[in-house]
């Protein structure tokens, strides 16, 4: 059965030195006092645009040498039967902050303007920042069954196809989030995470 989860804007953390890290800034205090206030700008904007929703579900997992089952699927990948290792569930997700981040984001394209990368790394920032919370959630909930979560993996990593998307939109009622997929393989709204977290005795 799926559970959905969702955040109001301000329950999601803002973090600047992840937006900063994301626009190719690792280290602080080597930004521009500009650069910096241009980057609280795109937090400011997005943050009021937000609308964190999330649909997960728990399945019963098998793996034999890298071969990886759940529910009806068989799927082959060492690199995530490395990630899943002694894990007896996996649980798959997938969130989104909404369509209107991808709306200011895509003004500042449009518009030809020199904070749109900048926007693009807010963005990246919040999905993650919110894709955290529910790690937190989940790590939570498995620890009072004396269980803990293998950190997230997602398509398009290592050898797991990004054709693998179409699986957990099968799985999962993401319409029901707001949340498509395209013939591109790209999701609607694009600041959105698919994942999976396996889940250890």
């Amino acid at each position: 059965m799926p559970f959905f989860y969702k955040l109001t804007a301000s329950e999601i953390p803002a973090d600047f030195k992840e937006a900063a890290r994301y626009s190719g800034f690792f280290k602080t205090d080597s930004i521009s006092p500009e650069i910096k206030q241009k980057i609280e700008q795109c937090i400011q904007k997005l943050q009021l645009a937000l609308v964190p929703h999330a649909v997960y579900e728990e399945f019963d997992l098998k793996i034999r040498q890298n071969l990886i089952q759940f529910a009806d699927i068989s799927l082959e990948s060492k690199d995530l039967s490395r990630n899943l290792e002694g894990c007896s569930k996996v649980i798959l997700l997938a969130a989104t902050v909404g369509a209107g981040v991808d709306q200011i984001i895509r003004r500042s394209q449009l518009s030809g303007s020199a904070d749109a990368a900048l926007m693009q790394a807010t963005g990246a920032m919040f999905i993650e920042s919110f894709v955290d919370k529910l790690n937190d959630k989940l790590r939570d909930e498995s620890t009072l069954h004396g269980k803990f979560l293998r950190p997230r993996y997602s398509p398009g990593y290592g050898d797991v196809p990004l054709e693998f998307q179409k699986e957990f939109f099968r799985l999962l009622p993401c319409q029901k989030i707001g949340l498509t997929l395209m013939d591109s393989l790209i999701m609607a709204p694009e600041k959105s995470v698919t994942a999976f977290v396996g889940v250890k005795n």
